[in-house]
């Protein structure tokens, strides 16, 4: 059985004093709720520990937006695995869509990194998606599927126990359009059947894909439904607290 996993990506937002409150009034309704969902909150880097020191006293967890794949060296502006694991991340989102698109990250990069953080003991939330044009012209599965192979170039069966996959149609990020319920299923089944292609059957079921397009509290319940759905990354409405623990809510309400 897949445990949900609610991730929140703040993205460039909530520096240390904004994020030290939101993680404080997210803390405060984990204290107040039992639940067996997974959650974790990725703040920008300078806001991991204001984060990290507030969920202490929780089950929740923190992680960071993006990762270096060396050790240390002359790489300004980068940070290591260790760094983070320094600063008590369990998790590192790899090769989000902003990142693909404004930093022109490639697939081989993302693979190293997806390697590095595997083997250094961060749990990679791996993003992969289709841009509207490519959906469009139906090559949205061939897009996917490159990009899923890629980054899981040299992944052992071993390893993917700590990894998890986040399918963002980028076409709904930020634009106020949504995947279907059966759109986000049909993509979701055709990751995990890439994974058993990859590995087997056992490992496919046991990595947890999430869907990171727009979802909030609206539509939630029904893309968390869908059986090859086992969470979000979630965007805009992690930067309300009222709005995210909605979701971990909903989530909590609905069996796997």
């Amino acid at each position: 059985m897949r445990k949900f996993l609610i991730a929140g990506n703040w993205k460039m937002n909530a520096g240390p004093v904004e994020a030290k409150n939101l993680a404080g009034e997210i803390n405060s309704w984990a204290k107040d709720n039992s639940f067996k969902s997974e959650v974790v909150i990725c703040p920008p880097y300078v806001s991991i520990p204001f984060v990290a020191k507030e969920f202490r006293s929780t089950e929740c967890k923190v992680g960071a937006q993006n990762v270096h794949n060396q050790d240390n060296g002359a790489y300004t502006g980068e940070i290591s695995t260790s760094m983070l694991k320094e600063l008590e991340c369990e998790f590192v989102i790899v090769g989000h869509s902003e990142r693909r698109e404004y930093f022109e990250e490639s697939d081989e990069l993302i693979s190293k990194k997806t390697l590095k953080s595997l083997t250094d003991g961060l749990k990679p939330i791996v993003c992969v998606g289709e841009k509207l044009d490519e959906r469009k012209s139906n090559s949205h599965k061939k897009v996917v599927k490159y990009q899923v192979e890629a980054a899981l170039n040299g992944v052992s069966a071993k390893q993917a126990e700590n990894l998890v996959i986040a399918y963002e149609p980028v076409w709904a990020i930020g634009t106020g359009e949504t995947a279907t319920p059966e759109q986000a299923q049909e993509m979701h089944h055709f990751i995990r059947s890439l994974l058993e292609e990859k590995w087997n059957k056992g490992v496919s079921d046991s990595v947890r894909i999430l869907y990171g397009g727009s979802m909030k509290p609206g539509n939630a319940k029904e893309l968390l439904s869908q059986p090859d759905v086992d969470g979000g990354l979630i965007g805009g409405a992690s930067l309300d607290s009222g709005s995210f623990t909605e979701i971990i809510s909903i989530s909590e309400s609905i069996s796997k």
